[in-house]
This record gives structure tokens, sequence and C-alpha cells, in this order.
């Protein structure tokens, strides 16, 4: 690739690839910068769900693309974020001995800031489901896979994609019929100082639980294990992509239609919502009370079942293997796309002002000055993230979690 175009994309230490020096989608200081892009497009894509319109009202292409940004971005976010944990963790060999030690150590430092930031924005009382919290949590559960390589990794994500939403629907079914959650609330010290339902939401009953996201993390890791400078593997990713995307979708499409009363059910269980769209859209609606069984053939984003997990995780893929094959071969796309990476290296401090935005200023809820506000705020911050990124190697929060994470250096103990 042609150092111009090198040098126009922002760069950092924090995402250090390991790769060969001829490796065309890094950038000169090592940076996968179609990793930096997918994570831009996954923040830009939560910005559209929290301050975008509701895509039933815009309709057309328009509110098509509104919808398809919707779970799916986070699920993205939360794939990258398994990439991040491997970076931290050694790539493309994992670390061991003391410096195992210390990168294990910085990752739970990581996740400990990330629960507690996570819990203070949610307590700022805005409409948005933090995810923050959640994704801490996450990188503690699959911290003990690091040291695995990608085809076992692809199978732990594959099984856990398959199972834990069944789980998941048991264990729910279990909070509903008995007080023994409450129980666990009361006694839960993270629920009293957080005035939330602490671990029992962060695990089972909230807007990303642990058992069901954490697929997407280890999907992410097994993706950090390829090599990604070669063509034919960004290929299989995309393929393997495609095909998660139609057996999650289309999966839940045919078991919908095909299943005795299937859509009829969903439909009554749900606060006025579409069950047409069940496959793949969140304007099915949420549940009212309870969960009928019929749900765990649902395939909307955020509905929690094995054919979501595998649709989102097909899309974040297809995404991830459409933005690593673009830098190196649309050199004038990826400088267009420039302000979009520049979002992926500051993803923190961005997901982390619109929430503070939107608790002081709140969101509208008409059409046209919702779209402008999206626009408005998606513009300047994707200027304010290309002028920190030249100034600067990272963001004002990323830099503060490096800073933080600095002490893990001293761990020692054991070998070298």
């Amino acid at each position: 690739m042609p150092s111009k175009v090198r040098t126009i994309t922002p760069a950092a230490s924090a995402i250090t690839v390991g790769d060969s020096p001829d490796a065309s989608p890094t950038s000169a200081t090592g940076r996968l910068l179609g990793i930096d892009l997918a994570r831009g497009l996954a923040v830009l894509g939560m910005y559209t769900a929290h301050f975008g319109p509701d895509p039933a009202t815009v309709g057309g292409p328009l509110g098509f693309l509104l919808e398809l940004a919707r779970g799916r971005s986070s699920a993205l976010f939360a794939l990258l974020a398994g990439f991040t944990l491997v970076i931290i963790t050694g790539r493309p060999h994992p670390r061991t001995g003391r410096a195992g030690r210390q990168a294990m150590g910085r990752v739970v430092i990581r996740s400990i800031i990330l629960i507690v930031l996570g819990f203070a924005l949610t307590a700022l009382g805005t409409d948005v489901d933090v995810i923050l919290a959640f994704y801490g949590l996450i990188f503690l559960a699959v911290l003990p896979l690091y040291r695995l390589r990608a085809r076992t990794l692809a199978v732990i994500a594959v099984v856990s994609a398959l199972v834990m939403p069944q789980v998941l629907y048991v264990i729910r079914q279990w909070i509903d019929g008995g007080g023994w959650s409450d129980a666990v609330i009361a006694a839960d010290p993270l629920a009293r100082i957080s005035g939330t339902d602490g671990l029992v939401e962060l695990l089972f009953t909230g807007e990303y639980p642990v058992l069901t996201w954490m697929s997407f993390m280890i999907a992410g890791m097994a993706v950090a294990r390829l090599d990604l400078t070669c063509s034919r593997t960004r290929l299989r990713l995309a393929v393997a992509g495609g095909t998660l995307a139609v057996l999650g979708y289309g999966g839940s499409w045919l078991a919908l239609h095909l299943a005795p009363h299937a859509l009829t059910t969903v439909s009554a269980a749900t606060d006025g919502g579409s069950a047409s769209s069940a496959w793949w859209s969140d304007t099915v609606g949420f549940l009212e009370d309870g969960i009928p069984a019929a749900w765990l053939l649902v395939g909307a984003p955020h509905s929690q079942t094995t054919f979501s997990v595998l649709g989102n995780t097909g899309v974040a893929l297809v995404v991830v293997a459409g933005c690593l094959a673009a830098v190196p071969r649309l050199p004038r796309l990826t400088r267009l796309m420039a302000p979009v990476s520049a979002v992926g290296v500051v993803a923190l401090t961005a997901y982390v002002a619109h929430i503070l935005l939107i608790r002081a200023i709140g969101v509208e809820e008409e059409t046209g000055p919702a779209l402008f506000g999206l626009a408005a705020f998606s513009a300047a911050t994707m200027l304010l993230a290309t002028l920190c990124v030249r100034r600067f190697r990272r963001g004002p929060l990323e830099y503060l979690l490096y800073a933080a994470t600095r002490p893990a250096r001293h761990i020692k103990g054991g070998r070298p």
C-alpha cells in the first residue's frame, strides 16, 4: 500500500499488530486500520440507535438503515472488544510468564474501571441502556480463554451461541417464578452501591446479559488470532459471516413460520410489536410478562436467542471483513472514511460523550429534529476525533484508562 495511505489514518500504540512489516491493512505505527474503521462504524451505529428517530416512522431505505444499526452496532462493538483483549494479552502469540500475568492484570483493571464507569453513567438516568458495565464483566468472564487458538475460540463461541440463550431462558423463567433473585440482589454489595440489580442484572436480566453477549467477545478473540493481512483469510471471514447471518435471521424466519402458532404467540406476548419482523428487527417490541417458549425462535437483535446471536455475529464479521479489505484496496475510500476511523480510535471517549450529551439536552422525538441532531452530533464527533488523533495518540478517556492500567507492570512472581 502506498505510504500516503498509511499516513492519513489515525494512529496509536494501543492496538499494536504483530504482523509482518508489509502488512497492508496496518498503519506505519502498527494499528489495524480496518479494525479502527469497524469500531468507528459501531460507535456511530449506536449513535443512530440513541439519537435517531424511530425507524418505523421514517420508512424506506433510510428507515431500513436506521433499523439495521439497532442492536447490531453494539454486537459489533462487543466483538471488537474481544479483539482488544487479544491485543492486550498478546497478538499474534499470547504472552506467558510474567508478561502474561501483567497483561491479565491490565485486563482486570480495565474491567473494573468499565464496570464502575458503566454504573456511573447508568446513574445519570438516561433512557440509554449503558453497555460498559456488561462489557467489563464479559472481559473478566472470557479472560481465562486468552491463550487459546483461533479454531478453539471459534468452537467455544459457536457452542456458547447455541447453548447459552437456552440456559438464559431457563434462568429467567426461574427468576420470574420465584423470589430467590430478590434475596441475591439484597445481599449483593454491587447492587446496594449502584442502586441496580447488580450481578443478577449483569448476568441475566439486563439488556446485554453476560451469558449471551460473551459469545460476541469470544468470536472477536478468534478473529484476532487470524492472519488478517491475508486476503484469503478476509474472504473466508466474510463468507463465514454471511453464512451465520443467513442461519440466524433466515433460520428465525423459517422457524417462526413453520412452528405452529409461533407468530401469534410472539405477537401476543409483546407490547404491540410487529411479530412479522421478529426474525430480524427490534420493532417486534418487548415482552410484557413472562417469556413464552416461542420467543426462542425470534431473531431480533436484543432478543437474547441463538438466532439473534448467530445473525448479529454474522453481520459483525461481514463488517469487519469488509473494513479490513477496503483499506488496502480502496485508498480513496480509506481517506474519506478517516474521520470514522478516528472515532474508532477514541471509541470510549465518544461513547461516554454521547451519554453525557443525552443527559444534558435529551433527545428529539420528532423525525426531522432527530435526524438533524443525529447528523450534527455525528459530524461533530468525527471532527473532534480527527483533531484529537492528529494531535495525540489516544482520546482523553483512552489515555486515562491506559494510565490506570500501568500499575500492572509491577506484577511479578513466578518465572519471567
